[in-house]
């Protein structure tokens, strides 16, 4: 096998990826219009909140390029993944340690910038990429414990965008557990995605060859468990907003529409929800999130005192 070329390992950082990041938002303006008096302007905050993005960003990569360079040998097996640059190539491990450090420790300092809190949420992220991929713990050959424990970044990324703005208040339980539990519904879908696709391409012989996990998944399994997540994330999310911020209920028909229509792209042959960075082409997911977005922004800052009858004794 011919050596991996400097430009793979680049490649396998996957800085396509980086609008996954992006949830690192909702903990920022969640903490904003939250907690006003602690965090002052909003106009102060775009600097650092630009820097825990770009810090985040350098940390993901260097998870990725882990896991690309562990997973080569599954990789193989799967009917897309085997064209990565490292089952294609074989990587140089002093280069790819050095590529690495590099992404690693540009991202701890530039988070070590911004405040302590924000650096302990980050180093937690990047041992993160450590227990997923890395035997013997390696959580990513665990039947569900891979999705529960893959989608913990997400309330992680929750913590960058929150403690950005401030580190003397801590975020409610509740919107760390419905964090939590949205990413494994968005984990589990992928799984899914991932076992029809392999199956369907190359038959059901390469799923354990692909992922140790498959040899206890079924469909109906990551299915039935995924619609758990969702529910889990749905009732969470309602205690959450039901105790800051009444208004925030308006949210939950579009927010129901999303997880519906993440759930239909999966259903999709060859779908995009095994790639999350391709869902750019998802026209009415967009539609949604954007919609999302417009409600969010007018109930963060409107009262609608007739809504808290909703809650009154």
């Amino acid at each position: 096998m011919e050596k991996a070329k400097p430009s793979d390992y680049f490649q396998v950082a996957r800085l396509d990826h980086w609008v996954k990041q992006l949830f690192v938002l909702p903990g920022a303006i969640l903490a904003w219009v939250l907690t006003q008096q602690v965090a002052g302007s909003l106009g102060g905050l775009i600097i650092p909140l630009l820097v825990g993005l770009i810090a985040t960003s350098l940390i993901a990569s260097a998870n990725y390029l882990l896991n690309e360079w562990l997973d080569a040998s599954y990789d193989k097996h799967h009917p897309l993944k085997s064209n990565r640059p490292f089952v294609q190539r074989k990587p140089q491990l002093g280069l790819l340690l050095c590529v690495y450090m590099g992404l690693a420790g540009l991202g701890l300092f530039l988070s070590s910038t911004i405040n302590a809190s924000v650096l302990w949420a980050q180093l937690i992220l990047l041992t993160s990429g450590w227990t997923y991929n890395i035997k013997p713990i390696r959580t990513k050959d665990i039947p569900f414990v891979d999705v529960l424990t893959e989608s913990l970044n997400n309330p992680i990324r929750f913590l960058v965008g929150w403690f950005i703005v401030t580190d003397t208040i801590i975020p409610p339980s509740s919107v760390l557990i419905a964090y939590w539990a949205g990413g494994a519904f968005l984990m589990g879908i992928k799984r899914f995605a991932e076992y029809q696709t392999v199956k369907s391409m190359e038959g059901e012989e390469a799923l354990s060859a692909y992922r140790k996990v498959f040899n206890t998944y079924t469909s109906e399994r990551l299915l039935v468990s995924s619609f758990f997540y969702a529910l889990l994330s749905a009732f969470m999310m309602a205690v959450f907003l039901t105790k800051y911020r009444i208004e925030y209920l308006l949210l939950f028909p579009i927010l129901s529409a999303l997880f519906a229509s993440y759930l239909r792209i999966a259903l999709k042959p060859a779908s995009r929800a095994q790639a999350p960075e391709k869902l750019i082409r998802e026209k009415a997911l967009w539609v949604i999130v954007l919609m999302l977005i417009a409600m969010f922004t007018v109930c963060s800052f409107i009262d609608i005192p007739q809504l808290h009858i909703l809650i009154a004794p």
